[in-house]
């Protein structure tokens, strides 16, 4: 299976997973391991930014940052101002330049608002920032995302957090066809049937959280979702066998003698 590639750097694993809603942070860690990520979105606004530069313990003691990319994520941010202004102090705070775009537009769906993503995403490229968008799966705005500078477009399968799975399979596989940068699924998954059947589709990975962090066993999950994600993306490259409405024998009928 061949590597992620984003802004010409290299990730070995496919799964990007989330810091928020573990219940301990030693569960956390053991299941970054078992994963095999490469990288872990940290949300800007809910770390002690001051503490970090002290020194203080937080949750980036626990990622084991010889093996995994911290991508600061600027969740929780409803305008352009709101998400630039968090990217910046992520980055004057030591995390990276690369930054997970989000800026919401409803707080009960949590779907993004597409019109201040792009605003944010060209104050941010012109700026220097590696900007991955989360977006709706909708190709045109994916289109205008990459057209704006992103390294990356993050498509929603589902609302963040409802483990529903991905909605529209077809507007996934056109967000796919719109853009040449790399397509990342994030929101929606449940489980590992969920991810693999994200990988089969052609996307170049996945970002998940809650499906990991809130199993009744996340490490157990953070394996399947490993193998998932693996198993999908070999299938996808191997290249699956069209779907025929009729029978096709296994054992050809040419040569039988009668």
């Amino acid at each position: 299976m061949a590597n992620l590639i984003i802004h010409g750097k290299t990730f070995a694993s496919r799964l990007v997973l989330g810091t928020g809603k573990y219940e301990d942070l030693d569960v956390m860690r053991t299941a970054f391991e078992v994963s095999g990520t490469c990288m872990v979105t940290v949300a800007v606004r809910r770390i002690d930014l001051d503490a970090v530069k002290a020194g203080k313990p937080s949750l980036l003691d626990y990622i084991d940052r010889e093996k995994i990319d911290i991508l600061p994520n600027t969740a929780g941010c409803y305008t352009a101002e709101e998400a630039v202004r968090a990217a910046r102090l992520g980055r004057a705070a030591g995390f990276s330049d690369w930054v997970k775009l989000e800026v919401i537009g409803d707080r009960r769906t949590l779907l993004p608002d597409t019109e201040q993503l792009l605003a944010a995403t060209r104050t941010l490229v012109a700026e220097g920032f590696v900007v991955l968008p989360y977006t709706t799966d909708d190709p045109i705005v994916a289109r205008k995302l990459q057209d704006a500078g992103a390294a990356a477009v993050m498509p929603l399968a589902a609302p963040i957090g409802s483990g529903m799975g991905i909605q529209n399979e077809l507007n996934i596989q056109f967000v796919r066809e719109a853009v040449s940068v790399p397509v990342i699924v994030d929101a929606g998954v449940g489980t590992a049937s969920d991810a693999c059947r994200a990988m089969e589709l052609g996307v170049d990975g996945i970002l998940m959280n809650t499906a990991v962090a809130l199993a009744q066993d996340p490490v157990r999950m953070a394996q399947a979702m490993r193998d998932a994600v693996a198993a999908g993306r070999l299938a996808f490259e191997a290249g699956r066998i069209p779907r025929k409405p009729y029978a096709s024998a296994s054992s050809p009928t040419e040569g039988i003698v009668r």
